[in-house]
């Protein structure tokens, strides 16, 4: 595994700020506990589940803990937690007090997020996943996907303003193979499975390239167009160009993908 020194103890203080909050437990999914962890790149995904519903003090606390976070260096800016209490857990499509990209916001624990819990969730501190959270079904995970890629992605692709910004094309690309994967074979992937998998479907190399290099550097095996030795293109024209590409091939793919499993 990468070296993750500042991780542990980016989690380490973590740990020991939301004490105050009394967790029963504080777990981590997403790359962290699926192993495509990547030290600086990658986002901190937890979750700490707390006894009670929280009180507009626990509000501020939350906060207070995140800001102060930031004295452990920029590493903690990728740290996104949900707070969650036990009578509140069975509802997937509940919205729950979350810290993510810097402010707080209320999103729901979707059922691939609970499914990678239950499969390889990392247990932090308390108790594990399946002694606190419902299991997610096979219909229930298909169902979320395919309305996520309905209701979420495929409107999304038309919003061509979001497409020069490399979070939505990171996103996007990756968020359409894992569901491909899930759909077609009923398990999750990780993110770099998903860049290996997207010129298999189509997706246009230079794109996968381009999120492949930012993400994981040198280790990066780099596909058709820069092993054919091609400069890289000036980084404004480059931005649009990417954006046409991942638009001209995500908006058909969806299509197809959601009217093969509706």
């Amino acid at each position: 595994m990468a070296d993750r020194q500042s991780t542990d103890r980016l989690l380490d203080d973590f740990l020991i700020a939301v004490g105050d909050l009394a967790p029963v437990a504080v777990w981590a999914h997403g790359s962290l506990a699926g192993g495509d962890y990547q030290e600086g790149r990658s986002d901190l995904d937890l979750i700490a589940v707390v006894e009670r519903p929280m009180t507009l003090a626990g509000v501020r606390g939350v906060v207070r803990l995140h800001r102060g976070l930031r004295k452990a260096g920029p590493l903690a800016e990728n740290v996104h937690c949900s707070y969650l209490t036990p009578d509140a857990m069975a509802d997937a499509d509940r919205s729950h007090l979350t810290w993510a990209q810097g402010r707080l916001m209320r999103r729901p624990v979707t059922p691939v997020t609970r499914r990678e819990l239950h499969a390889f969730g990392l247990v932090l501190d308390g108790k594990p996943p399946e002694d606190l959270l419902p299991p997610v079904s096979d219909a229930e995970l298909r169902e979320f996907v395919v309305r996520d890629q309905r209701e979420f992605w495929r409107p999304s692709v038309d919003k061509a303003r979001l497409w020069t910004r490399d979070i939505w094309v990171d996103l996007g690309m990756v968020t359409f193979a894992r569901a491909s994967v899930t759909l077609r074979e009923g398990r999750l992937i990780s993110k770099r499975e998903a860049l290996d998998l997207l010129p298999g479907l189509g997706a246009p190399v230079e794109v996968v390239d381009d999120i492949g290099g930012r993400r994981y550097g040198g280790d990066w095996h780099a596909g058709a167009a820069a092993k054919a030795g091609e400069p890289l293109p000036p980084a404004g024209p480059w931005l649009d160009r990417r954006a046409e590409l991942t638009r001209a091939f995500l908006g058909p793919a969806i299509d197809r993908l959601v009217a093969a499993y509706e």
